[in-house]
């Protein structure tokens, strides 16, 4: 057995796959509070890059029968990866790499930045968001901008923090191309709004809880159904987010490099921050993953390190006790305020080295050393995937 298990007084058993690697006090005592709900199916698994986070830990896998935590989802809905391998190699790349990197920074807004004009999105991909909108027009109050306007605006477009897009060699010196994103501000305004509707739910019920963020949706009401549709359509759109987003950089590869090159393989596209019904232990149950990727027998997953370590294309496993579950990446070992109060600029230009990202302090909270050993991490999680292929970035574009 590669994980732990603990069992307390009236909470189901948490098992954890987090041996070799570091499990904060303040993320154990929210996996403890979370492991107290009346409707956890089973157990709740946690992925070894576990750290505290709002609402529930981010590396937790939830399952619940009747009840859905939109905190535990988060506002970030549909947060995910997309990679894909092209048949270029390092020794078709130019000896330097900045013209690519500026190219990609170019064509993708990053931060809080969107496109002066719509995008090509599949036909059809708004509809949902008029049927959101028209039942819930308060969502408009979240935001400056009118909610529709900035969805389409901030399609294909980065944002900040952890997000990033990178220029990576496998094992063979092959180039792929890598990104990290969500469902930008639309997401965030839809969940913040149904965060809401949870806290009002509870306080019209009288519902105690350990963490006000663990407020939940029950089956069978008006604010779960719709939440479940809202959610859908926000992981959709996190999804196309990083499909446009990739053919914008494919663009900017091939204005590098116009001929002689093609797409590998279909691109690898997953969610890790997300909500679905899926079968588990003998029940249809709702399945919450919160920093982690679905990893059922076959499923293909990205794990990322971070700006200047390793990430890894992997197979699932199939493993029932994690709920097919596995690491959505590192993980972070300190805080952003610890991270630019304990990490030096000296300190990130060491760690990022051979990398052609940004050097400033500016992206300090997001170096190398704010996060776990991806080694141990990935060590510690044999037992869920199988590495197919091991990246190293030479390009790196954060939002």
């Amino acid at each position: 057995m590669s994980y732990e298990v603990s069992v307390g007084a009236d909470r189901v058993p948490v098992k954890s796959w987090t041996i070799g690697v570091a499990f904060d006090e303040n993320a154990k005592r929210q996996v403890e509070n979370l492991a107290t709900l009346p409707f956890i199916h089973k157990h709740v698994a946690i992925m070894p890059d576990v750290h505290w986070g709002m609402g529930a830990t981010i590396g937790s896998v939830i399952p619940t029968k009747g009840a859905i935590i939109p905190a535990a989802v988060g506002v970030d809905i549909g947060c995910g990866m997309c990679a894909l391998q092209t048949t270029l190699t390092a020794n078709d790349l130019p000896d330097s790499l900045a013209n690519i990197r500026a190219s990609i920074e170019e064509a993708v807004p990053v931060g809080q930045g969107q496109h002066l004009a719509d995008v090509d999105v599949p036909e059809g991909h708004y509809d949902g968001l008029s049927k959101i909108l028209a039942k819930h027009p308060d969502i408009a109050k979240l935001a400056k901008q009118r909610p529709a306007t900035k969805a389409a605006l901030q399609s294909g477009t980065l944002g900040g923090g952890n997000h990033f897009i990178e220029i990576c060699l496998d094992e063979s010196d092959q180039v792929w191309v890598m990104l990290h994103s969500g469902s930008r501000g639309i997401g965030n305004m839809i969940g913040r709004y149904f965060i809401g509707l949870a806290k009002q739910d509870m306080r019209v019920h009288h519902i105690n809880l350990p963490d006000r963020d663990l407020a939940y949706l029950s089956e069978g009401t008006q604010h779960f159904d719709d939440y479940v549709e809202a959610v859908g359509w926000s992981q959709n759109y996190a999804r196309v987010n990083r499909e446009i987003m990739l053919d914008l950089v494919l663009d900017c590869l091939r204005c590098e490099i116009p001929t002689g090159w093609a797409i590998e393989a279909a691109a690898v596209n997953c969610h890790h921050n997300y909500v679905e019904q899926e079968h588990h232990f003998g029940a249809n149950v709702w399945i919450t993953r919160k920093g982690a990727v679905r990893a059922r027998s076959g499923d293909l997953g990205i794990i990322p390190g971070s700006m200047g370590e390793r990430s890894f294309i992997v197979r699932g496993l199939g493993n029932a006790d994690s709920f097919t579950s596995c690491s959505h990446g590192a993980g972070r070992v300190m805080s952003r305020g610890e991270a630019k109060r304990t990490i030096t600029q000296d300190d990130h230009i060491a760690a990022t080295a051979g990398v052609e990202c940004r050097k400033d302090v500016g992206v300090i909270d997001e170096s190398p050393g704010a996060y776990k050993d991806i080694d141990k991490v990935m060590a510690a999680q044999s037992d869920l995937v199988e590495v197919l292929h091991t990246l190293k970035q030479i390009v790196c574009v954060k939002g």
